[in-house]
């Protein structure tokens, strides 16, 4: 589901969002499939709901302790390797495509992932997400402190739920900051679909999944509907029945999980596949900045897309070999982990 997730970013930005690449708008090269591309913009939506899943299967049971070491070691290797390897293509090179105004110190912040907090441009167009993400580690570490168990997790998911509105009706920037209106939606149904995996379904649990998904078509209508208004309907053609089909579709996806239908799925490989969407994810965009614009002209644009989409998959697999798992390893060892390297 990751890769699914970091596909569909990967064919937004490469047939959808890179004007600036292509030297025309891609909705209008790749018309055929544009309704759907466009649509791809939602992948990091879905990303937001396996993590609610999978952050609190990784916390259940676990010490605060062993629960950042995990998070540190998952996050930072790849993370890492991403800013030096940006910083060193934007300054020894002349791609400047997604090229940042940015200076060798704000390569340095970008490297604690907190740049944003520190009002830093991000190095990567991608990493915005990343901050998301922290943030929701730190909110879930509040219970992860006391212990978790069912109660403590539904009180949680609780006083999220009622913050998030309070932060939409106050409008208050520092609230809005911390509680997250236009994320926390597909966290806490996430969270909900992993209570009825672990411990079953009931009508509260499926009522904040419900609840959630109101949140999220409102969330993902709202943000897909300024790309329209940017440039158009026409040049971005996602209405906004595609939009609520395309949540309904993603929610429905891991009410599967939550429910056991998709247990067959036991393909080995898909581990690896699911293991190498984190550095796919953080290198795609930048891959194209390099491979699009010296061959636009000379070869058909599908060509070219799959080009592009093969040589950021076979960097992302090589990155996780060579970069993420033995990275994975070291930080654990440092940090005091015992545990084996899992893909969490």
């Amino acid at each position: 589901m990751r890769f699914i997730a970091a596909f569909a970013v990967m064919a937004f930005h490469y047939m959808a969002a890179s004007r600036s690449l292509w030297g025309e708008y891609p909705t209008e090269i790749f018309a055929s499939v544009n309704r759907v591309t466009t649509l791809g913009i939602l992948g990091v939506e879905l990303f937001f709901l396996i993590s609610g899943f999978v952050i609190l299967m990784s916390a259940w049971g676990r010490s605060i302790g062993k629960f950042a070491v995990s998070r540190i070691s998952r996050l930072y290797p790849a993370y890492w390797f991403t800013v030096v390897a940006l910083y060193v293509l934007y300054n020894y090179t002349d791609v400047t495509g997604f090229k940042g105004n940015l200076y060798p110190i704000h390569y340095l912040i970008n490297l604690s992932m907190f740049q944003e907090a520190f009002g830093v441009l991000h190095a990567g167009g991608v990493f915005w997400s990343l901050w998301v993400e922290l943030k929701f580690y730190f909110l879930i570490s509040i219970i992860v402190i006391i212990g978790i168990n069912l109660r403590r997790a539904m009180a949680f998911m609780w006083v999220w739920l009622v913050l998030v509105v309070v932060a939409e009706y106050l409008e208050n920037d520092l609230l809005t900051e911390i509680v997250m209106p236009r994320q926390a939606p597909y966290f806490i149904a996430g969270m909900a679909f992993y209570l009825i995996h672990r411990v079953g379904p009931s009508v509260t649990r499926w009522g904040f999944v419900l609840v959630g998904y109101a949140f999220a078509v409102y969330a993902a209508l709202e943000r897909v509907q300024s790309r329209v208004d940017a440039i158009g309907l026409k040049r971005f053609p996602a209405p906004p029945e595609a939009v609520i089909v395309a949540i309904t579709l993603i929610f429905l996806l891991m009410a599967a999980v939550a429910l056991g239908w998709l247990s067959w799925v036991k393909w080995a490989p898909l581990t690896t596949v699911g293991a190498l969407t984190y550095p796919l994810y953080l290198l795609h965009q930048n891959v194209s900045a390099v491979v699009i614009p010296g061959l636009r002209d000379t070869l058909n644009p599908w060509l070219l897309t799959a080009l592009t989409m093969a040589a950021s998959i076979v960097l992302a697999y090589l990155v996780y070999k060579l970069i993420d798992r033995p990275g994975q390893r070291l930080l654990r060892r440092i940090l005091g982990g015992r545990r084996p390297v899992r893909n969490e």
